[in-house]
């Protein structure tokens, strides 16, 4: 009776201020923005706004006419097809490649998984025509993959691998698989190591618990991983003009032939309109798989 009798203990009140989401931006905070605002309208806004109201150079029936006949041109839709094609090619490598990457740097116990993952995202400091001219030297017809086939006896002759798809797909996955291993590594990182234990311990393989656990939580770290390889293959124009030449032409080499040589602007501006459209719809899809992953 005594122990029923004695008071029950009250919780200390945590005295820290917490976190306020509506929290008001101070001054200070603001002006930080400032710069930030500047370079947006001066560079973006203000440039996007005189073309939007300038009158256009060429007439938009004009383009959308020469849209009809590259829907039309067997040339053109190869190279419609091929651009897309070489796109998900390299977006399923860098997405395949990068997702175990990100997994082993966001669940490794070692002290040098920092040092790992800034070795992974330090191409992103080089320039795209220092790492494709790496390539050059590589997958020439003297270059050191040859040779080593040579060597290896695999093949009497040194092949040509240098403008062919493989090269371009070879040279943009090294270009984009630090920004699937980035997109991956962050979404990794937010999941609870505590999961995988949690399903492991009931039974289920590592293989089930990546495939029924991490994979669906990860979801959305992996289409914006996906998109932004995707985006980043249809526009890219110096990787697949170094090693694709003019026999693999692309939408980006074709729109910067139609721009600089031949002067067309009517097929130029049909071309950058194609490209736009493709990556504004696999975005639309995405967020859609996305927000189906994340819901589900």
């Amino acid at each position: 009776m005594v122990g029923l009798l004695e008071p029950v203990p009250q919780p200390v009140p945590d005295k820290r201020t917490p976190l306020r989401k509506d929290a008001d931006i101070s001054p200070k905070s603001a002006f930080l923005l400032v710069p930030g605002l500047v370079l947006l309208v001066v560079g973006f806004l203000i440039p996007s706004a005189a073309m939007l109201f300038a009158p256009p150079d060429v007439p938009t029936s004009e383009i959308f006419a020469r849209l009809g006949d590259m829907l039309a041109d067997p040339y053109d839709l190869e190279v419609i097809g091929r651009t897309v094609g070489l796109a998900l090619a390299v977006t399923i490598i860098c997405v395949v490649l990068g997702f175990p990457i990100a997994y082993w740097l966001a669940r490794s116990p070692s002290r040098w998984s920092g040092v790992f993952l800034a070795v992974a995202i330090f191409p992103l400091m080089l320039s795209n025509v220092v790492r494709t001219f790496g390539w050059l030297v590589i997958l020439g017809s003297k270059g050191a993959l040859g040779q080593l086939l040579v060597q290896l006896g695999i093949v009497d002759v040194a092949p040509q691998l240098l403008y062919t798809k493989l090269a371009i797909v070879l040279g943009l996955t090294q270009l984009f698989l630090p920004l699937a291993i980035i997109s991956c590594y962050s979404a990794v990182a937010q999941v609870d190591p505590g999961l995988d234990d949690a399903s492991r311990g009931l039974g289920a393989s590592r293989i089930r618990t990546m495939w029924n656990v991490v994979i669906p939580l990860t979801m959305p770290g992996i289409v914006v991983a996906a998109t932004l390889v995707f985006a980043g293959s249809v526009t890219a124009y110096t990787t697949p003009y170094l090693l694709g030449g003019s026999s693999q032409r692309m939408l980006s080499t074709q729109l910067f032939t139609y721009a600089s040589t031949t002067v067309d602007w009517a097929s130029a501006s049909a071309t950058a309109l194609i490209m736009t459209v493709l990556v504004f719809l696999v975005s639309g899809l995405s967020s859609l798989i996305g927000r189906k992953g994340a819901t589900s």
